[in-house]
C-alpha cells in the first residue's frame, strides 16, 4: 500500500516537473500546510535517475518558495494586521502564530527571514507580520531567496544521497525496505534535526513573548 502511494507520489512529480515543484513550493510558502520534505526529495531521486536536473530542482523550489512568500508579504502589506489577526484562524494562522512571526521579525528585522526559511512553524508564516509591516520588499526578497535556496538544496541533497542510490526504488517493493535498512542512520538523523528544530522554535517563542510582555508592561 505505501509502495503504491509513494510511487503515484514520485510519477506526479515527474509529470509535472519543474513547473510542479514551483507550484507546490510556492503554496508550501504560503499558509497552507504543504510540507517541503514532501516534495523537493522527490523531485531531486529523480534528477539522480536522469529525469530531472538537481540544480534545477533547487532553483524550481527556491523561486516557488519565493513566490508563495511574496504573495503572502503583498497580501498582508494590502490587508494590515487588524484584518489579519482578527481573520487568521479561519487560514491557518491563530493569534499565536501570528504572534510568534510578529516577534520573530521584531527582534531578528532581515536576518529573522532568512533563518525562518530553515525553520518549521517559522517558514511560512514570517512572510505575513513582513508585509504587515511594510518591510523593504527588496531586502525580504533578497533574505528569502537565499534562505530558500539553502533550505531546498539540504533537502535535495538528502533525497539525492538517501534515495538515488536505489534505483529500483519505485518498480520494486523490498527497494523501500532496503533503503530503510541501509540508510536508517540518514531518517533517524533528519527526524532528530526537525525534533530540535521545532523545539528551537518553540524555546525561541516562548522568549519572544516573554519580551513581548515585558515591554507591555514598561510601557
Amino acid at each position: 500500500m505505501f509502495h503504491s502511494l509513494l510511487t503515484v507520489w514520485f510519477d506526479l512529480t515527474l509529470k509535472w516537473g519543474y513547473p510542479g515543484v514551483f507550484v507546490l513550493m510556492a503554496i508550501e510558502s504560503t499558509v497552507f500546510p504543504l510540507p517541503s520534505e514532501v516534495v523537493i526529495p522527490p523531485a531531486a531521486y529523480l534528477a539522480t535517475q536522469g529525469h530531472l536536473n538537481f540544480w534545477g530542482v533547487v532553483a524550481a523550489a527556491t523561486l516557488g518558495s519565493w513566490a508563495g512568500s511574496a504573495l503572502s508579504y503583498w497580501v498582508a502589506r494590502m490587508a494590515g494586521r487588524p484584518l489579519l489577526l482578527r481573520y487568521g484562524r479561519y487560514v491557518f494562522v491563530p493569534e499565536k502564530k501570528w504572534l510568534l512571526a510578529e516577534g520573530w521579525i521584531h527582534r531578528y528585522s532581515a536576518a529573522g527571514i532568512f533563518f525562518a526559511r530553515l525553520l518549521p512553524v517559522v517558514r511560512h508564516l514570517v512572510s505575513l507580520p513582513a508585509g504587515a509591516a511594510r518591510m523593504n520588499f527588496k531586502v525580504f526578497t533578497t533574505m528569502t531567496l537565499f534562505g530558500s535556496f539553502v533550505w531546498s538544496t539540504v533537502l535535495a541533497w538528502f533525497g539525492a544521497k538517501v534515495l538515488g542510490e536505489e534505483k529500483q526504488l519505485l518498480q520494486d517493493p523490498g527497494a523501500m525496505v532496503r533503503v530503510l535498512k541501509d540508510k536508517l542512520v540518514w531518517f533517524v538523523a533528519a527526524a532528530v534535526v526537525l525534533m530540535l528544530l521545532y523545539i528551537l522554535v518553540d524555546v525561541i517563542g516562548r522568549r519572544l513573548r516573554r519580551d513581548g510582555a515585558g515591554a507591555t508592561k514598561a510601557s
